[in-house]
């Protein structure tokens, strides 16, 4: 049977819910990107059905931030996801503020375990610093799903060079979480 692994690529490509800024770019679309990339990778390798948050780039998700959450862990309940994993990029008012973090409801958890994991792939991937798994109890995203959930800040996209990176090789992010997944569930 198919591992089902819904992809949230987080907010929407306008507001209500648009992402973060910085360097020229913006959140949704860089996390649009590199999850279709992820896509693509899971659905090549036959053990995985996946399905995104927004299957096309100009997908809106909800009327407001919080039916925008909503509608993305609903469908991710609905449709009996095994695992969750919403991307996005980190923002800071430090512009030197860099590498990759995820979070999870709670540790001990698979979805800690399973971001702390998919930390080592994309660091190694990328080249970004791991900045570590942390526990965030207030992320809609982690407390309203019924699978093992993570939410992954794959860099700052107000640094820089992490910006760039996110630009230029987002095929790195998809390849980093990809091996973290498949390395989790011994299938690597």
């Amino acid at each position: 049977m198919a591992i089902r692994v819904y992809i949230d690529q987080g907010h929407n490509p306008q507001n209500p819910n648009a992402g973060a800024e910085g360097n020229g770019l913006r959140e949704q679309d860089i996390v649009f990107r590199i999850g279709v990339l992820l896509a693509d990778l899971l659905l090549s390798n036959g053990n995985f059905e996946v399905l995104l948050s927004r299957p096309s780039s100009s997908t809106q998700l909800g009327s407001s931030t919080a039916s925008s959450l909503a509608a993305r862990v609903n469908q991710a309940n609905a449709w009996g996801a095994d695992y969750f994993l919403s991307l996005h990029t980190n923002a800071s008012d430090i512009s030197a503020a860099s590498g990759v973090e995820a979070y999870a409801f709670y540790r001990p958890s698979v979805a800690f375990t399973l971001g702390e994991i998919i930390l080592e792939e994309v660091s190694a991937a990328t080249g970004l610093r791991n900045r570590g798994m942390q526990v965030r109890t207030n992320l809609y995203v982690l407390r309203r799903t019924e699978m093992p959930a993570i939410l992954i800040e794959l860099g700052f996209i107000t640094n820089p060079r992490d910006a760039a990176r996110m630009r230029d090789d987002p095929n790195l992010f998809a390849r980093g979480i990809y091996n973290g997944l498949l390395r989790y569930l011994g299938l690597s």
